[in-house]
């Protein structure tokens, strides 16, 4: 069986018991701040297990994309390293959401794997938690398994928990005997093969997980009322197991990236050592770009998309290994996107942008690599001057970090010069940075992202939001939290959260910011609300994302139970309003003129501006800035109705419908529709005709990111105004030109040629200047070793003059070296020219290095030329007479 046929067969074993087959998921975990990639199968459906959302069918099967960069036997140094380890896995899974349980899950397992997939039944073993009597009872009387072959472990090895609190339970666990040969601990002494025992000998295969219960506060175990199922069992391994070879990286999945490489280059997989792990590192981590791009990711310096560059720029020096010199990586992507883009079409939809984002980052990776050496190459220098012979692990840990500079290159430069690298300082600069990105995990899994710490609740704490067009609203506050603890009440000038049965307030999502406002008793009390965020609200028995007010008591106090009367910022909701739905003609805008492969990056929609960033490969040019702006406009003319329709997520994107980056979507979305030429998923705020947006103006187009554009934008009131202060600048402009507005380029060209002919004048002066300065100095040269050597302080010459001078001083030299100096207010410029029958035995950059420390600075240049600059002017003089002593 190849691959595919693996997870196909897995999906029809499945879908004949029932399963609902579901698409993966996005390797950008939707609405879940906490975590970076989806790394798991259970992570699009943890708010089911967690009772916020329901589903219409209680069985689901699928082969879920994952990306594990993190975690004990995931760091990215050390995939590549063995035959199992890898950044992207598929995980086939299989749940029940409250309807099967441990008897149906345990016995098709072993249908699955013994009837279908023949695997030999003597081969195969079945752990279980060490109290589960119900799961061994299963394993004796629905299969065929030999008893002796049923293992109990305790919570390390075999219970499954979310985190700290919330769902839990027993899980078994399906491994596989791959025999003694397999044992990679052989050498170790007293060391046995056994399940759970450390060796490859025995892999696990499948991992059933019974969610049975949920564990509170006090770490105290309650039955749950509904018993769910989640199974994991990871494509590649089993694939590899069916397949009867000894590692993932010998299964079609992987194997045949790698014969893809091999036709790159000329080594060959399988003669062991660096090659193996070069061409194991490629096809690991060309799969992975591939993926996580085709995902909305693109290359950054944070979050997902440092993670992204830190994958491709790893698989790029690799290619290195292999004697590949050339970029390389967007062929390995296509071949990616050919070998799994049936099953993924995501891949082939986005195959271009794929292999030019792919593309565009290797090559920036050669510059960056040029430019961290050139650091390299300053800090080996000054460990020269200083006779030292280690590069501290802190500076080889910089141009690691900072400038992708492998450490394995780091050494290998160095190597030559007989200077070391300090290993240890690396790693414990490299250890420093892990905690801190560990802390900040735990600080964002603790608050639930950014905003409020994760509240909890006495009782239920949901929240309705009333509607588009609702400004006011009666309701009851149904928690209080000050400080992200429940209160009964929250007193004046307390800084709290609110939360309320049904509220006007629209929460910040989908890149729109949440409403601002005013919550009031009838006895006069009030809360002003300075943000409206949704945050995870827990209670017992259940969790929600829910609206929270975030703000202060002005006056009073603000009592749970208590009626309230609910005002937004109408002016602010209505702008927003505005900016909101725009984004949405834009959308279609960029992807009508730039083409289909253009989708959302992320937005920002506030009320006195709007930025919508999309994924696109190079700057807009002005004219078609102008066009986008245009056909913009001319869909507000049109006055098109805007609409809004629920209906179930898989009906809307047969019907068209576009996903917003980063948003999540339950099963039943709301689709908004304007005219015929826009329909997007989406539960902002939005105007009821396109005309009243009013007028749309650009302000700027950047990037911001590899394959990021970023447009910013201005409507309504916003765009006139900024029309306004423009007319009202040109108009003060032609004021100041003495001339009308239409004349006022004329004009200001006409100045701007006035000057360059000034300057122009100005510096044909200064080079006569430094003509006849050059004359009265050539008679000032002293013979050094036999060499003119001529040094010299010069005043008022500019860069360039002091440039034109060094070769005129050289010229009439005929042969020798030339230093000049001279100041710049407080700052010296030091300047040194070697004629060319000299520059085998003096280098003028090696000059300059040896004086410039006296001024305080640095430099460097050309053999036959070099500058350098300090922030001393005083030393000028000591640092020219210094000359003739390094010459001599």
């Amino acid at each position: 069986m190849t691959g595919d046929d693996v997870r196909q067969s897995f999906l029809d074993f499945f879908r004949a018991r029932g399963h609902e087959i579901v698409p993966s998921a996005s390797l950008v975990p939707a609405g879940d701040p906490t975590l970076l990639f989806t790394n798991a199968g259970m992570v699009q459906f943890k708010q089911v297990f967690l009772g916020a959302e329901t589903r219409h069918n209680p069985r689901a099967a699928d082969s879920q994309k994952c990306l594990r960069i993190s975690g004990k036997h995931n760091d990215l140094e050390e995939v590549g390293r063995d035959t199992y380890h890898h950044t992207f896995f598929e995980m086939l899974g299989n749940w029940s959401f409250g309807d099967y349980y441990k008897r149906e899950a345990i016995a098709w397992a072993w249908e699955l794997l013994t009837a279908l997939w023949k695997l030999p039944k003597d081969e195969l073993w079945a752990t279980v938690f060490t109290t589960d009597d119900e799961a061994v009872e299963c394993w004796r009387t629905l299969t065929d398994i030999g008893p002796e072959r049923i293992l109990r472990f305790d919570e390390k090895e075999n219970f499954w928990e979310m985190g700290e609190t919330g769902p839990c339970g027993p899980c078994s666990e399906i491994h596989v005997d791959r025999g003694p040969e397999a044992c990679d601990r052989r050498d170790v002494a007293g060391h046995a093969c056994a399940v759970n025992g450390g060796c490859a000998r025995y892999i696990e295969l499948w991992n059933l997980v019974f969610i049975q219960y949920n564990r509170d506060e006090r770490g105290e175990l309650h039955e749950l009322p509904q018993k769910h199922v989640d199974t994991g069992m990871g494509l590649e391994r089993v694939t590899a197991v069916l397949q009867g070879v000894p590692g993932n990286y010998d299964a079609d999945l992987l194997r045949d990236i790698i014969r893809f490489t091999e036709g790159l280059c000329a080594e060959r997989y399988g003669g062991g050592g660096e090659t193996d792990v070069a061409f194991r590192v490629i096809a690991d981590h060309g799969r992975a770009i591939a993926f996580t791009i085709a995902d909305g990711v693109r290359p950054s310096n944070e979050g997902r998309g440092y993670v992204l560059r830190r994958i491709l720029r790893r698989a790029a020096r690799y290619g290195k290994n292999l004697g590949i010199e050339t970029p390389f990586l967007s062929r390995v992507a296509g071949c990616v996107i050919e070998r799994f883009g049936a099953a993924y079409p995501e891949l082939r939809r986005h195959r271009d942008e794929i292999e030019e984002v792919v593309r565009a980052e290797e090559v920036r990776f050669g510059e960056t690599l040029s430019r961290g050496g050139e650091i390299l190459e300053e800090q080996a220098e000054r460990l020269r001057r200083a006779r030292r012979r280690v590069l501290p692990g802190d500076v080889a840990f910089k141009l690691y970090d900072t400038y992708g500079f492998p450490l394995d290159l780091t050494e290998d430069v160095l190597k030559a010069d007989g200077i070391e690298v300090d290993r240890a300082g690396f790693e414990q600069a490299m250890a420093e940075q892990r905690a801190r990105a560990r802390e900040a995990q735990r600080a964002a899994s603790s608050s639930g992202g950014e905003g409020v710490p994760q509240l909890r609740a006495s009782g239920a704490a949901a929240s309705r939001f009333a509607g588009d067009f609702v400004y006011r609203q009666e309701s009851e506050v149904t928690a209080v939290f000050v400080g992200g603890a429940e209160v009964d009440e929250a007193r004046e000038g307390s800084e709290a959260a609110v939360v309320v049965a049904e509220t006007p307030f629209y929460a910040e999502s989908g890149g729109q910011i949440g409403d601002r406002g005013r919550i009031e008793t009838e006895p006069g009390d009030r809360f002003e609300v300075a943000d409206t965020r949704k945050e995870a609200v827990r209670w017992e028995g259940g969790e929600a994302e829910t609206i929270v007010h975030l703000g202060r008591v002005a006056r009073g106090v603000i009592r749970r139970g208590s009626r309230v009367r609910l005002t937004i910022d109408r002016a602010r909701r209505d702008a927003a309003r505005l900016n909101h739905s725009v984004t949405h003609i834009l959308h279609a805008v960029l992807r009508g003129r730039l083409g289909h492969q253009v989708r959302q990056a992320g937005s920002l929609v506030a009320p006195e501006r709007l930025r919508f960033d999309f994924t696109f490969q190079g700057p807009l040019a002005p004219a078609r800035l102008v066009e986008i702006e245009n056909e913009v406009n001319a869909h507000i003319r049109e006055n098109a109705v805007v609409t809004s329709e629920e209906m179930a997520y898989d009906e809307a994107i047969r019907r068209g419908a576009l996903a917003f980056f980063g948003d999540k979507y339950g099963e039943r979305v709301r689709v908004v529709r304007m005219g015929d030429f826009s329909t997007e998923l989406c539960g902002g705020t939005h105007v009821r005709r396109t005309g009243d947006i009013g007028l749309f103006k650009l302000r700027g187009e950047s990037g911001v990111a590899a394959g990021v554009r970023r447009i910013e934008a201005l409507t309504g009131e916003g765009a006139l105004d900024l029309v306004r202060k423009r007319e009202l600048l040109l108009r003060e402009i032609g004021e100041i030109l003495k001339g009308p507005e239409e004349a006022t380029v004329e004009r200001l060209e006409r100045l701007l040629q006035q000057q360059k002919d000034v300057e122009r004048r100005m510096q044909e002066l200064q080079s006569r200047l430094a003509g006849s300065q050059s004359a009265d100095l050539v008679s000032r040269a002293r013979r050094v070793n036999g060499v003119s050597v001529l040094t010299a302080r010069v005043d008022d010459v500019d860069d360039r003059g002091l440039r034109e001078m060094a070769d005129r001083l050289r010229e009439k030299l005929g042969s020798g070296i030339v230093v000049l100096g001279t100041a710049r207010g407080d700052k010296a410029l030091l300047l040194a020219a070697v004629t060319k029958d000299l520059v085998g035995r003096y280098a003028a950059g090696q000059i300059i290095k040896q004086i410039a420390p006296l001024v305080g600075g640095g430099g460097g240049g050309k053999p036959e030329m070099a500058q350098a600059g300090g922030p001393d002017a005083s030393r000028i003089d000591e640092a020219l007479a210094r000359v003739y002593e390094v010459l001599t």
